[in-house]
């Protein structure tokens, strides 16, 4: 009798740490914090997250200044405790430049506010925004839109939102993409969180 007693006990003692355990959030669910956080997110309504990019944010829209575009508004959400600035990076993944694992640099904007919440379409052309955002590209202080050949397969055109615990201290240099290596090599370390978002993109036939 005071076995069998005993092995109920144990049952139900299993069956209620299994309870718990289902029951229990999964470890980091809602964001790289976890404990339940909010994810932190960028989005757009102007295409579907892996979906193609509309030809009025490219190169081939018509009126486009070559090289150029219109940058599609762009927001995000749940921002890390302790963010002092965000950094957007947009990039070709498909480029390939001086046979090295450098990429195509689509739009570099950092020290954005802590207080943004996103960018706005059609950010204008300027090394400077109003807001104290600086910026750059491969076609110079401006939004570059996607551009990958009609000929050719997709590109995949990564938004990659990442913020900081500081403002950087980086200044731009002329080529642009000597400019990035300094700001990637600047947010190391300062990292709390990233989002990303992805487009795709070709010219039309």
């Amino acid at each position: 009798m005071r076995f069998l007693r005993s092995l109920l006990v144990f049952v139900a003692t299993l069956l209620s740490a299994s309870v718990a355990l289902a029951q229990a959030p999964a470890v980091g669910a809602g964001g790289a914090g976890g404990g339940g956080a909010a994810m932190f997110t960028l989005s757009t309504t102007a295409f579907a997250d892996g979906g193609v990019i509309p030809v009025r944010f490219s190169q081939a829209a018509p009126g486009a200044a070559p090289g150029e575009g219109t940058s599609p508004a762009l927001t995000w959400a749940n921002a890390p405790a302790n963010t002092r600035s965000f950094l957007l990076h947009m990039h070709d993944m498909e480029v390939v430049r001086n046979r090295t694992t450098d990429d195509q640099l689509h739009w570099l904007v950092w020290n954005i506010p802590v207080t943004a919440t996103g960018l706005p379409e059609g950010v204008a052309r300027g090394a400077t925004l109003p807001d104290g955002s600086r910026q750059t590209s491969a076609t110079g202080p401006v939004y570059r839109g996607p551009g990958a050949g009609a000929n050719g397969p997709m590109h995949h055109y990564v938004f990659e939102l990442y913020a900081l615990d500081i403002p950087l201290p980086v200044e731009a240099v002329d080529d642009a993409f000597a400019t990035r290596t300094k700001v990637m090599e600047a947010m190391q370390g300062h990292i709390l969180g990233k989002a990303v978002y992805l487009g795709l993109f070709r010219r039309p036939q």
